[in-house]
């Protein structure tokens, strides 16, 4: 295997300068190995024969399965996108053949090659013969699925949820396709990150597309990669294009594994039509991340796609690629070139080479067979293969049924009380969870330094245990999709995000990905994740660190959202959240933290349930809704109002995700009282109130003697100056007025 290193120097161009002293300058080196690896005739034979004849046949049989998939889009069996990996087929089967049956892969929407190379090989095992006539049952079944996956047929992979841009199989070690660029990156991050902390061996190995190079996500996944030594490669299908956007006119630099040395990472070029290459390349480095002695590594790919973007029309004749370009690449097709290799040394018959182009055309016709059905006008999707639609829900969510039997329990329940500060008991619970579960770890910013976090909810714990108090990088987007890639990997990550804002970086990860993934896989997956975030409104954050992010997380189905009022209630529910096999969001509001609250003397054990809400006050002239901290706020008015006549019942809704809010307890309260007032902190385009209203108002409209309520604080980014922010924020004599007008009834 030929192998140019290239260890880079950079040196300073001497400054002129306006005094007369001369500049000292240093060459420095550059701890940099990059290398450019292309095979000989002499590889080729040294590589295993049956190894090089099932990389052919498995690479023969995707180029007929996209072929037929195209055909099948045409015919209009297929909705939604198509994105073809024909040109890229062999590279795949070529560098998944280089890993471990218990290794895992990641892909991006261009994925179909990587997840039938993957789950094939899984599903055939070492017994496969490439050169028999039929593909084995097990290996049949593999396409059969995948292209039922890929027309939205309830026998897919994914129960046809996941479609040609998410596909996932866990068993066969697939944790996901993407559909968003780079959207992946930071989840096999994760997966590569949980390998290592539980010490398994294994290898990820992620794919994606020279698009994704430029994309913020593989910046901060790839900077975590190399920080921690994760035994992770990055295969890089540069392919030349995005969509028409050609890679050099969206690159700064030409070779994208140049990237790799910003990481303390290798990088590798290899042609993608170089099969033996690609194999020995994927080959060294996972093994060298095996033993221990290699890094991360970024190879790049350099290859074509046949056509354009996505469908069987070839990019010339959208006007971004030349003919002569596309004639280029084609003659040096892999599927071409390699047999072409294999003959020439002795390695392959004509007749071998016909009995596996005859072997995947029977194989991906008989799939199309199973999954369609021909008519007058033509092949349509066997109808009976649909998914049944009252199934759409199932999956957004775990079912709960992890939840059964435990113990639930509410303050009054426990005689025997002490007082605790609510940071006392984030760091309590987090702990008592470390001590009993090695798998449970605590990520983020600063989480590990000043002895327990930058507001004390991690104190005691990097002592206690430093491997599970891990502090990261200011990269909001990497390591919470790297807490995504370990959760669905064995680990139970407790993510700080500093400030509720800063989960606007990592949208992408939180709703996209966390939110989406288990029901967008089909019900394959579960993400027992929490996130907590402070709350820091009327600390004088300013505009950008002071959101009440409740409204931003209810907008996505999946994440479960609290927002605990006191530190019994919060101690429950964290419980509660770590045996879920849900994300569940954390709001902890700021004011909060240093108030102390009675909890049981002699157990962190028990649960607060989810959906369930708590009458804080009884009363019977109006229902108040308020949730974290303005629980104690509306207490304080209603002692007020009592006063003056107004008897209010406060109910803490503590459980704030739309499909979970108790509208069993609020609509009984609403019966006895006849109005309803929701107060809360946010602002009011970030508040939940107008939608608990709307249902309510189908619920409960005959209970209703007036229209209900709601209060936020003012439309405005929270500012700086102490005397507008206080101007912004709700106040008192708001909260007075607006529950005093529904209680008699003139809202």
């Amino acid at each position: 295997m030929s192998d140019s290193s290239s260890h880079n120097t950079c040196s300073y161009r001497r400054l002129r300068y306006g005094y007369g002293g001369k500049m000292q300058e240093k060459r420095l080196d550059v701890d940099f190995d990059w290398r450019r690896i292309k095979s000989t005739d002499e590889d080729i034979r040294s590589l295993d024969r049956k190894c090089a004849l099932r990389i052919l046949s498995l690479g023969l049989l995707i180029r007929d399965f996209e072929e037929q998939l195209l055909a099948l889009k045409s015919a209009g069996c297929v909705w939604g996108p198509v994105h073809s990996s024909i040109g890229q087929e062999a590279l795949a089967a070529a560098a998944i053949a280089a890993l471990k049956p218990g290794d895992s892969i990641s892909g991006s929407h261009r994925a179909h090659h990587q997840f039938i190379a993957k789950t094939f090989l899984h599903a055939v095992g070492d017994a496969w013969d490439p050169l028999s006539r039929e593909v084995p049952p097990a290996g049949a079944e593999v396409v059969r699925r995948t292209l039922a996956e890929i027309m939205g047929l309830r026998t897919g992979w994914c129960g046809g949820r996941g479609g040609s841009m998410h596909l996932r199989s866990r068993e066969a070690g697939v944790l996901g396709t993407n559909a968003i660029v780079a959207g992946g990156i930071p989840l096999s991050t994760g997966a590569a990150y949980a390998e290592k902390y539980l010490s398994t061996g294994k290898v990820v190995a992620c794919f994606f597309g020279d698009g994704a190079v430029n994309q913020g996500s593989f910046h901060e996944a790839a900077n975590l990669a190399g920080l921690w030594r994760l035994p992770i490669i990055y295969i890089v299908e540069n392919n030349l294009y995005a969509v028409a956007t050609r890679s050099d006119d969206a690159c700064a630099v030409s070779d994208l594994s140049q990237r790799a040395y910003a990481y303390a990472m290798d990088g590798r070029i290899v042609d993608g039509s170089d099969v033996a290459a690609v194999h020995h390349t994927v080959q060294s480095a996972a093994e060298g991340l095996r033993a221990g002695t290699g890094r991360p590594c970024i190879i790049e790919v350099k290859c074509y796609r046949r056509f354009h973007h996505a469908g069987d029309q070839p990019g010339s004749a959208f006007g971004y690629r030349a003919r002569d370009e596309e004639a280029e690449w084609q003659a040096r097709d892999a599927l071409t070139d390699f047999p072409a290799r294999l003959e020439r040394l002795g390695l392959l018959s004509p007749d071998e080479l016909a009995t596996m182009r005859e072997a995947a055309r029977r194989c991906v016709a008989q799939a199309v067979e199973a999954c369609t059905i021909r008519g007058a006008s033509g092949l349509t999707p066997r109808p009976e293969l649909w998914p049944d639609a009252a199934s759409v829900s199932v999956g957004v969510r775990s079912s709960g049924g992890e939840l059964a039997g435990l113990h639930f329990a509410e303050i009054e329940e426990f005689p025997d009380q002490k007082k605790m500060t609510y940071v006392q008991a984030i760091a309590a619970v987090t702990g008592r969870w470390m001590e009993k579960d090695p798998t449970v770890i605590a990520i983020g910013e600063e989480v590990a330094n000043f002895g327990g976090g930058a507001y004390g909810a991690t104190k005691g714990l990097p002592a206690r245990f430093p491997r599970q108090v891990i502090n990261t990088p200011i990269s909001e987007a990497g390591f919470v999709g790297l807490s995504l890639g370990a959760a669905m990997n064995g680990l139970k990550p407790v993510v700080e995000i500093m400030f509720p804002d800063f989960s606007l970086v990592a949208a992408d990860q939180l709703f996209n990905q966390i939110g989406k993934a288990r029901h967008m896989y089909g019900n394959t997956t579960d993400l027992p994740l929490v996130a907590r975030t402070r709350i820091a409104t009327g600390c004088g954050y300013g505009g950008q660190h002071s959101m009440d992010p409740v409204a931003l997380f209810a907008l996505f189905p999946g994440w479960r959202i609290v927002a605990p009022s006191n530190a019994f209630d919060y101690i429950g529910l964290f419980n509660t959240a770590m045996h879920s096999l849900d994300p569940v969001l954390f709001m902890e509001h700021h004011s909060l933290y240093a108030t102390e609250f009675p909890v049981p003397a002699g157990s962190l054990d028990f649960c607060v349930p989810f959906g369930k809400a708590r009458v804080a006050r009884a009363g019977a002239d109006v229902t108040v809704l308020a949730y974290g901290s303005m629980t104690g706020r509306v207490l304080a008015v209603a002692q007020e109002l009592e006063a003056k006549g107004v008897r209010a019942e406060i109910i803490d809704l503590r459980t704030l995700d739309l499909p979970a809010i108790d509208y069993g307890t609020i609509c009984a309260s609403v019966a006895k009282t006849g109005a309803l007032v929701t107060i809360e902190e946010a602002l009011a385009s970030q508040t939940i109130g107008p939608r608990i209203v709307a249902e309510l108002l189908r619920r409960s409209f005959d209970q209703l003697d007036c229209a209900p309520l709601c209060l936020s604080s003012r439309d405005v980014p929270p500012s700086v100056s102490k005397v507008l922010e206080q101007a912004a924020i709700i106040g008192r004599e708001e909260m007075i007025e607006g529950i005093q007008s529904a209680a008699q009834r003139r809202t």
